[in-house]
């Protein structure tokens, strides 16, 4: 690079020199003079400027000599890569055709079915299953006739790997469906202990005999409903007013036996061992017990309205009042007992029955819970509403 700025400076002064060889001395301006002396009338940074053009051409003359360099073996790599792709096909073809002609054991220009498992078997020396040969068809056979032709047919190596394949398929969907039948031998036996958890097996006799005995809870509190027809002067050769008698001293005997009685029935019917039926006629037993309390206070308000107006209510109002609600409840007591015996649920008491449905548990409800080793159900347990803040602390 500096030969060529010297040679184009030198070239430049002689170009602008009008000396020859007869031009006297004293009349010379040496080239050198005027050169010095035209260098000195250039810009400071000309020589710069200078050197910076020639150095960028000759960098650009290299740069397009790489580039088509490049280029070159670009193209030639393509070319090489084509031909061996080209050799490659070549190779699998007369592979192929190779593996074609041997299968093709009577020569008509297509493998059958049973020349392809007859030459698979030969070649990999293994037995393959007709099924197996049935799915290679299948799948190479791309003009559905049955039968592979040339054009359809590959190499042995080709076969074998799909071969592998459909191995590995089958293999992985054997585990799946072993899975899926694990998994629904799991849900039936959860299935099972919810349902020996929460006991809604058919009753047996003795739990449709204890599933009247809560009955006796409403029976005792509404007996003040029968105090007219109970002390009747007959009533005492009533063999069913004595027991009644009996059983409310017994009742009454015990302190504070309606609260004892409440949450003896409520505790009892969420123990989810006892059978279905036993434990809806204990809520039931409950909300007939707490339906008896609002007509005793209606009759208290009416009586105090009718004070406060100045009015008097006959006796056999109060009287007639009070035979009805007993005959009333002596009816719904028959009817839950005469359907318990029977093992069906008395569900047809107005409001008070859908209340206990809402309330009795349902397998539905039962979602989460796990078997212990012993095959049992155990329920998944509700979050503490401590734990639950905390979480939401946490995620903020």
């Amino acid at each position: 690079m500096h030969n060529i700025i010297c040679k184009a400076t030198a070239i430049a002064i002689i170009g602008t020199s009008s000396i020859n060889a007869f031009t006297p001395i004293a009349q010379i301006n040496s080239p050198i003079s005027q050169a010095a002396n035209s260098f000195q009338s250039l810009p400071a940074n000309y020589y710069h400027q200078r050197s910076t053009q020639l150095y960028a051409a000759a960098d650009d003359d290299a740069q397009d000599n790489e580039i088509e360099r490049l280029k070159r073996q670009a193209a030639k790599l393509r070319a090489e890569a084509a031909s061996l792709e080209a050799d490659k096909a070549k190779q699998l073809a007369e592979a192929a055709e190779k593996a074609f002609n041997k299968f093709d054991v009577n020569s008509d220009g297509e493998v059958s079915l049973s020349e392809l498992k007859l030459g698979l078997e030969k070649e990999l020396k293994t037995e393959i299953s007709e099924k197996r040969v049935q799915e290679l068809m299948k799948i190479f056979d791309t003009s559905g006739d049955g039968a592979l032709q040339l054009d359809e047919f590959v190499t042995v190596d080709r076969f074998r790997n799909q071969l592998e394949a459909l191995a590995r398929e089958e293999k992985r969907l054997a585990a799946e469906a072993e899975q899926e039948k694990k998994r629904q031998e799991q849900e039936v036996l959860l299935a099972e202990a919810k349902l020996e958890f929460l006991n809604e097996k058919e009753p047996t006799m003795s739990d449709k005999a204890l599933s009247v005995l809560p009955y006796l809870f409403p029976l005792m509190d509404g007996l003040q409903y029968g105090r007219f027809l109970l002390s009747s002067d007959d009533a005492g050769a009533n063999p069913f007013v004595v027991i009644l008698a009996v059983l409310y001293s017994l009742y009454r005997s015990i302190p504070f036996s309606g609260f004892v009685a409440f949450f003896a029935l409520n505790i009892l019917s969420g123990n989810p061992s006892i059978n279905r039926l036993i434990r809806y006629n204990m809520q039931q037993a409950i909300y007939l017990d707490i339906a008896l309390f609002f007509p005793s206070l209606l009759t208290g308000l009416g009586g105090l309205i009718a004070s406060g107006a100045g009015l008097s209510v006959p006796s056999g109002v109060g009287e007639l009042f009070s035979d009805v609600m007993f005959g009333t409840l002596l009816l719904t007591l028959a009817y839950c007992a005469v359907s318990s015996f029977l093992g069906k649920e008395p569900d047809s008491i107005p409001l008070i029955s859908q209340a206990v449905k809402d309330r009795m548990p349902t397998v539905d409800m039962l979602e989460g819970g796990t078997l212990d080793n012993e095959g049992r159900f155990i329920p998944k347990m509700p979050e503490r509403r401590e734990d639950n803040d905390k979480s939401d602390e946490d995620k903020k």
